[in-house]
């Protein structure tokens, strides 16, 4: 296992880190025994950094990771867990759900402590308004953390003002071969490490989307030179980059885990050549002309009088219709009309139209985009 040097974690970490939320489940229930036998066995075969959450499989991953760090492993480990910030009303639920996470995992101190889901709304109502970090800040001085972190999803403008906030020392972001731009992206994750913030990645495999790839795309990674699986390429893509810290990624399942296992054993910092870069290119490029419009997500068009999340559905769209995955989109879609953001709140106003910089027929395609969301 290739590892990198965290002086933050003790020592030397790996570069692929267990993430705890895709455990493999029975009758959609989590299995516990496998669970911990998988989390084990990636211990056991040189991984020491494993990633868990208050909300991930119900509740249940945080019980699970602490049966699996008993009998010796969890000295063997650096351990994180979230709090989950958008299940916080008040200042007091801080405390009752970290006492809680801890009785779950059964430890007595946790090295990443990170703030869940971080985004402008949820920083600026819940954090600062209550004051989380000097919870956190307590909570390291009493030794039951060792280092105060966050994990992202929101625009790179959020990102910035985040870090600028406040010496964290993890951000865990989004990053793969296709969100170079999305959300904090490739200049978040140089603008971290300037600011003294290591970071976590997560989503290589985009959800599962950059494994399971249309025909067209797969022919492209097997003719690129090595000849990689779509796995494979999308984590090389990120082991390649000296600046990426860790890598996070979960398995449902033994034979993901140990493939994964393989692959980070086998490829390290600066393992990709230009040949291979350009391959990952050309996949980028033929995913981006699946796009159902060319919406920039610049938000010219918002606020809609009307409620309407224009970019919301429109990145929605995109994504379903770049990747396949219509199923997903349509439950995105659906918590979009349940919170009144649907295309059905549109009355034709052409508001947007007039303010939009690329002139793009938002009405009809709002209409075109709901109907292949509902």
């Amino acid at each position: 296992m290739k590892m990198t040097l965290q002086p933050k974690l003790g020592g030397e970490v790996s570069r692929f880190g267990l993430g705890c939320m895709r455990l493999p489940t029975v009758d959609g229930k989590p299995d516990h025994e496998e669970g911990v036998r998988m989390i084990r066995y990636a211990i056991d075969h040189g991984v020491n950094y494993v990633d868990t959450a208050y909300m991930y499989l119900g509740g249940e991953s945080e019980i699970i990771v602490g049966k699996a760090l008993k009998d010796g492993y969890r000295e063997r480990t650096a351990l994180a867990t979230k709090l989950p910030v958008g299940m916080c009303h008040d200042a007091s639920d801080f405390k009752r759900i970290f006492e809680d996470q801890m009785n779950k995992l059964q430890v007595d101190y946790l090295d990443n402590y990170l703030l869940h889901g971080l985004n402008r709304n949820s920083w600026k109502n819940i954090c600062l308004k209550y004051d989380v970090l000097s919870f956190m800040e307590k909570l390291k001085a009493q030794g039951k953390i060792r280092n105060i972190c966050f994990s992202f999803h929101d625009d790179l403008d959020a990102f910035k003002e985040i870090i600028d906030a406040y010496p964290f020392d993890y951000a865990q972001i989004q990053l793969n071969y296709m969100d170079v731009k999305h959300q904090a992206g490739l200049e978040g994750l140089a603008y971290a490490r300037e600011k003294g913030t290591r970071t976590l990645i997560m989503e290589p495999l985009r959800g599962g989307a950059l494994a399971n790839v249309p025909d067209e795309i797969g022919s492209i990674l097997k003719n690129g030179e090595g000849g990689y699986s779509p796995v494979e390429w999308a984590f090389r893509f990120l082991i390649d980059r000296p600046e990426v810290d860790i890598v996070l990624s979960g398995s449902s399942s033994m034979e993901q885990l140990q493939d994964t296992i393989r692959i980070f054993s086998s490829a390290e910092a600066g393992c990709m050549t230009d040949s291979q870069r350009e391959t990952l290119a050309k996949v980028k490029a033929a995913y981006e002309a699946r796009t159902a419009i060319g919406c920039t997500g610049c938000r010219y068009c918002m606020p809609c009088p009307q409620g309407v999340n224009i970019p919301g559905i429109f990145s929605t769209w995109n994504s379903a219709s770049i990747f396949g995955n219509f199923d997903n989109g349509r439950r995105q879609y659906e918590r979009m009309v349940s919170r009144g953001e649907g295309q059905d709140n549109c009355v034709g106003c052409g508001a947007c139209e007039a303010a939009c910089p690329q002139q793009l027929s938002i009405i009809e395609n709002l209409k075109t985009a709901a109907e292949q969301l509902s």
